[in-house]
C-alpha cells in the first residue's frame, strides 16, 4: 500500500493505491472527518484512452483513430487536390489514388487472376472478375431478390423499380436509367459511328450492333429454334422468332390494345394514332411513316426494279408484285369467293368480284349519277 499527503486549503488527500488489484483502483479522498471512496476499471481507462486518442472530423460525423488518416480525409471537403499526374495533369486527392491512375498510361496490370489469366489494374476491379468464375453475387435488391456482382449493378436495378431516369439528353429530353444508355443514344444527334467492321468497314453506332453484323462474314448461327431448327446468328433474333411458335405477343397499343411480338412493331404502329411521319422522300417531299415504305417509294424516282421474275425476266420495284406476278405462270389463284367458289390471283380481284353478289357499285358518275362497280368501268 502506498500513500501520499498533500496539504492543500486546510485539507488532507489521501491518495491510496492497491498495487496488488490490478482490475481496480481504490481512491480515498479524506476532507476532514468524511472520506469518500470510488474506483473505476481498467477497461474504463482503456475507454478514455481511445476517446483521447480519436480524431473526430469537423464537417461529418467520421472518426479516425490516427490523426493523418484524418488529414487525408478532410481533403474531400476541401476539395484540395495535391497530387497530379505528370502524363495528362488530374489531380487527386491521395498519392495512392494517383499511382492507379498512372497504370492507365504504362498498362501495368500487377494484379492476375489465377483462374484465366486475366490482369487489371486494380485490385478491386480482380476481386469482382473472379466472381465470375466463384458465381458469387454479393448485392441482392430487396425488391425482387435479384442478385448482382457489383454494388453499381445493383443501383442501376434499383431504378427500374423506383423509375428513377437520372440520365437525359440535351437534345431531345429523353431520359435514361444508365449513362451509358445515354451515351449510346446520343449518336443518333451526333451521328458518330464509332464500331467499324474489320471485313466491310461498315461502321455503327452501338458495339452490339456491330457483333449482330460481323457473323454476316462468317456464316456463323450458333442460336437455333428447337421447335423447327432454325438458325440465327443472335440469341436476341432467336427469342423473338421463338414467338411465332408461342403466339407471344408482349407489346400492347395504350391507343388500340393491339398487341405486337416486336417493340419496333408496335413503335411504327403507335404512328398510325399520333399522325407521326417521321421519314421524308428527299425528291418529292412525301413522308411515311416507316422507313421500309419509304425505300420501297424512292424506286419510283431512281427506277431501281430489283425484283426479277426467273420465267420470263420481268423486274419489279416490290416483292409482293413480283409474288402477284409469278402466279401467271404458276396458275396459283389462292383467293376464293366463298359465294360462287370463283378463285383469283389476287385479293383485290376477288374484292372486286364480291360486289356481283353484294350489289355494292361505290364509284358513281358527276354527271349523271350512274354507278359502277369498278373504277375502270
Amino acid at each position: 500500500m502506498a500513500s501520499v499527503k498533500l496539504e492543500d486549503c486546510s485539507q488532507t488527500l489521501e491518495l491510496n493505491v492497491n498495487i496488488k488489484d490490478q482490475e481496480k483502483i481504490g481512491k480515498s479522498v479524506s476532507h476532514g472527518d468524511h472520506v469518500e471512496k470510488f474506483s473505476t476499471s481498467s477497461e474504463q481507462q482503456q475507454e478514455d484512452h481511445r476517446a483521447k486518442s480519436s480524431h473526430h472530423c469537423p464537417h461529418c460525423e467520421e472518426i479516425f483513430t490516427f490523426l493523418s488518416k484524418l488529414k487525408i480525409h478532410l481533403k474531400i471537403h476541401t476539395g484540395e487536390k495535391p497530387y497530379s499526374c505528370s502524363d495528362c495533369g488530374k489531380s487527386f486527392p491521395r498519392l495512392g489514388a494517383l499511382k492507379v491512375h498512372e497504370r492507365i498510361h504504362t498498362g501495368e496490370k500487377p494484379y492476375s487472376c489465377s483462374d484465366c489469366g486475366a490482369s487489371f489494374s486494380q485490385m478491386g476491379s480482380l476481386k469482382v472478375h473472379e466472381r465470375i468464375h466463384t458465381g458469387e453475387k454479393p448485392y441482392s435488391c430487396s425488391d425482387c431478390v435479384k442478385c448482382f456482382k457489383t454494388s453499381n449493378e445493383l443501383k442501376v436495378h434499383r431504378r427500374t423499380h423506383t423509375g428513377e431516369k437520372c440520365y437525359s439528353c440535351s437534345d431531345c429530353g429523353k431520359n435514361f436509367f444508365h449513362q451509358e444508355r445515354l451515351k449510346s443514344h446520343q449518336r443518333i444527334h451526333t451521328g458518330e459511328k464509332p464500331y467499324s467492321c474489320s471485313d466491310c468497314g461498315a461502321s455503327f453506332s452501338q458495339q452490339g450492333h456491330l457483333k449482330q453484323h460481323e457473323p454476316k462474314h462468317t456464316g456463323q448461327k450458333p442460336y437455333f429454334c428447337s421447335d423447327c431448327v432454325k438458325y440465327f446468328t443472335t440469341s436476341t433474333e432467336l427469342k423473338v422468332h421463338q414467338r411465332t411458335h408461342t403466339g407471344e405477343k408482349p407489346y400492347s397499343c395504350s391507343d388500340c390494345g393491339k398487341s405486337f411480338s416486336r417493340l419496333g412493331h408496335l413503335k411504327s404502329h403507335q404512328r398510325i394514332h399520333t399522325g407521326v411521319k417521321p421519314y421524308s422522300c428527299s425528291d418529292c417531299g412525301k413522308s411515311f411513316s416507316r422507313l421500309d415504305p419509304l425505300k420501297v417509294h424512292e424506286r419510283i424516282h431512281t427506277g431501281v426494279k430489283p425484283y426479277s421474275c426467273s420465267d420470263c425476266g420481268k423486274s419489279f420495284s416490290q416483292l409482293g408484285t413480283l409474288k402477284v406476278h409469278e402466279r401467271i405462270h404458276t396458275g396459283e389463284k389462292p383467293y376464293s369467293c366463298s359465294d360462287c367458289v370463283k378463285c383469283f390471283s389476287t385479293s383485290n380481284e376477288l374484292k372486286l368480284h364480291r360486289r356481283t353478289h353484294t350489289g355494292e357499285k361505290p364509284y358513281s358518275c358527276s354527271d349523271c349519277n350512274m354507278r359502277f362497280y369498278m373504277l375502270g368501268n
